[in-house]
């Protein structure tokens, strides 16, 4: 029989579920306590009955050695036992020193400590799959040593997600955050897996490790919205990321059922506040890659509450299935062209995306919504690798995508603009608003890519240091981004600062979208805005981005092109840009006045490692109203 099945008729047995006790969602979410996460009771009411008396099990333990035995013979099987096997002689990197903790916190400096975490966690997941499969007693030793430096740790946040007084360090209050919900994990998944292989004491110093670090803070935060634990109300990738985390921890330790009850239900609530945080169009204002690593672990909370209430429960759904699907297909949907994603937000401008994370996301994508994003089934999480153990994800069945002439996001105005040629030129332009998760000040904002180069293109995420994510560094703000800079102002921040798509044209070889993007600005004496985009795809290709601007008063105005390649300023009026084995020539038209071309590094540290350059285009007087025009060509 299969291992899935017989594992929602065991839940069936034990809670006596039927098919017409499925939870709906909508019903749920409407019994809601105002403004608290923690469920109501007649949320409650509604759940008891669907969670099971017994704790979770995200795998059969190690006494169970069909299923092990199983897993041994497999090549995934094997390939975590030699992972292990090269892994056994090292030792836990935690705890760091406070010194460090401190340094890290102040600084944010990721490298001096979040490798150290990171490679400590990968290791005794190794461990602890590597002993199940193998039953020899060959890695207690290392999981006991791990373990217990784990739990020496004063802190189990990064050290940036502290306060400024390491208020957790220090003992004074207890939070969760993208590292703590992983070591908690951790912990819950040794005790499950092992169990009695663990002396007595060490189990009963977890379960009070649990409780105190996750279960206790989680379930205060969501009754009374205190200072820890801000994400449950979040709509980016912290909300799923630490939920999915600190959920199963407590579902896989915790005895009391009301707890488990409680946790889910919390857990309900708070996913109403991430789905929110997408388009209705499925549209993830934080990128591609936080689309994997946040609507993953969505997923993978999916699966675990799926699996433990025998399907009672289900967040593939949710209550609104069509902007899941949506969602589910997202990176098909993004693409500009062949793996080529628009850099907008933290996304990196790369036709490169890898890691675990989306590896998992997209084989759960394609299970539950068709996606057909290319993806491998080789995780390096140990519970989505137990997922697929006890219910194997489909395969990569290899069907290409075929992407539409244009994708457009109504609901967030973003615009997919694909090229027809042999060598496809193609741009992605967006309206969106200065409020977005991982926000940057980018109304107006484009990439232009040819091939799979890009030219031109939105510099995307700065570095993830201390004054990484302040809205006014040069990368961050809209000075950083190829948007208009008027009157000496960037845009502002906040949900009212938004662009709106006023116009679209698409048809066979010609696209056209015009945008007020005069909003974005708190600026009075400013009248009117607007930018449009053509994409004429015959031939070689054409694509113009074009602003007008009208005013109560003559304004210093001025726009940007920024890009990561070589360039080359002809005159005031031409610029190549020269990737590796491409050239696109701008050709700038301007009306009202004489315009001047100002070069400006973007000091801003990058997260690709990379100085974009700011090729600003500016009137060389005020102006009342004027034009701007950049044509951009092939050079063939």
């Amino acid at each position: 029989m299969n291992l899935k099945l017989t594992s929602l008729l065991c839940v069936a047995l034990f809670s006596g579920l039927s098919a017409a006790a499925k939870l709906d969602i909508g019903e749920y979410l409407s019994l809601a306590d105002e403004g608290i996460i923690y469920p109501s009771e007649a949320q409650l009411e509604l759940l008891r009955p669907l969670v099971p008396r017994e704790r979770f099990q995200a795998a059969p333990p190690i006494s169970d050695r069909a299923f092990w035995n199983a897993i041994a013979v497999s090549q995934s099987g094997r390939e975590w036992v030699k992972a292990a096997r090269a892994n056994r002689d090292k030792k836990p990197e935690v705890p760091i020193s406070d010194e460090n903790y401190r340094r890290a916190n102040k600084e944010g400096n990721r490298p001096i400590y979040k490798p150290r975490y990171y490679r400590t966690m990968e290791r005794l997941e190794r461990f602890i799959l590597a002993e199940c499969i193998e039953d020899k007693g060959r890695y207690l030793p290392q999981i006991e040593q791990y373990l217990k430096a784990i739990m020496a740790m004063k802190s189990w946040l990064h050290p940036n997600h502290d306060d400024n007084d390491n208020g957790v360090l220090e003992g004074r209050r207890v939070s969760i955050d993208l590292g703590a919900r992983k070591f908690g994990s951790d912990l819950a998944l040794a005790k499950t897996l092992l169990g009695d292989r663990l002396p007595a004491a060490l189990l009963k110093e977890i379960d009070e490790q649990l409780r105190w670090r996750m279960l206790d803070t989680y379930l205060t935060s969501c009754r009374e919205n205190d200072q820890n634990n801000h994400w449950i109300k979040s709509t980016s990738n912290w909300n799923s990321v630490c939920t999915s985390g600190t959920v199963y921890s407590i579902i896989a330790s915790v005895d009391d059922h009301e707890k488990r009850v409680a946790a889910i239900g919390s857990a309900l609530n708070s996913m109403v506040h991430y789905l929110s945080g997408f388009g209705e169009d499925g549209y993830c204002s934080e990128g591609i890659g936080y689309w994997g690593y946040g609507f993953g672990h969505y997923l993978y909370l999916a699966e675990i509450l799926h699996d433990y209430t025998g399907g009672m429960v289900d967040l593939f759904v949710w209550n609104n299935p069509e902007k899941l699907r949506a969602v589910g297909n997202f990176p098909e949907n993004i693409h500009i062209q062949e793996g080529c994603f628009p850099a907008f937000s933290d996304s990196k401008p790369t036709a490169k995306i890898d890691g675990s994370g989306f590896q998992f996301a997209g084989a759960m994508a394609a299970k539950h919504y068709g996606s057909k994003w290319p993806y491998q089934l080789e995780f390096k999480d140990a519970v989505e690798q137990l997922i697929h153990w006890k219910d194997p994800l489909p395969e990569y069945a290899g069907e290409k995508m075929v992407l539409a002439d244009v994708t457009y996001f109504d609901d967030m105005g973003i615009v997919i603009s694909r090229g027809t040629q042999k060598e496809r030129f193609s741009i992605a332009i967006k309206a969106g608003h200065n409020d977005e998760n991982h926000n940057h000040s980018d109304v107006g904002s484009y990439t232009i890519v040819l091939g799979d180069d890009f030219p031109v293109a939105d510099p995307s995420s700065p570095s993830y240091i201390a004054g990484g994510f302040d809205p006014d560094n040069d990368a961050r703000s809209s000075w950083g981004h190829p948007v208009p800079y008027v009157n000496g102002k960037r845009q502002s921040n906040g949900r009212e600062f938004e662009g709106k798509v006023l116009h679209t044209e698409f048809r066979a070889g010609y696209d056209r979208v015009v945008m007020d993007i005069r909003r974005a600005y708190e600026m009075p004496e400013l009248r009117s805005l607007e930018r449009s985009m053509e994409n004429d795809k015959a031939g070689a290709g054409t694509i113009r981005v074009e602003d007008v601007f009208s005013a109560a008063e003559p304004i210093p105005f001025g726009t940007a092109m920024m890009t990561y390649s070589d360039y080359e300023v002809l005159d005031s009026h031409t610029v190549l840009f020269k990737t590796d084995d491409q050239v696109v020539r701008a050709e700038i038209r301007a009306e009202g006045g004489d315009v001047e071309i100002v070069v400006d590094e973007i000091t801003t540290r990058m997260g690709s490692g990379k100085v974009p350059q700011r090729i600003g285009i500016n009137f060389k007087e005020p102006l009342a109203k004027g034009l701007i025009s950049i044509t951009y060509r092939p050079v063939e």
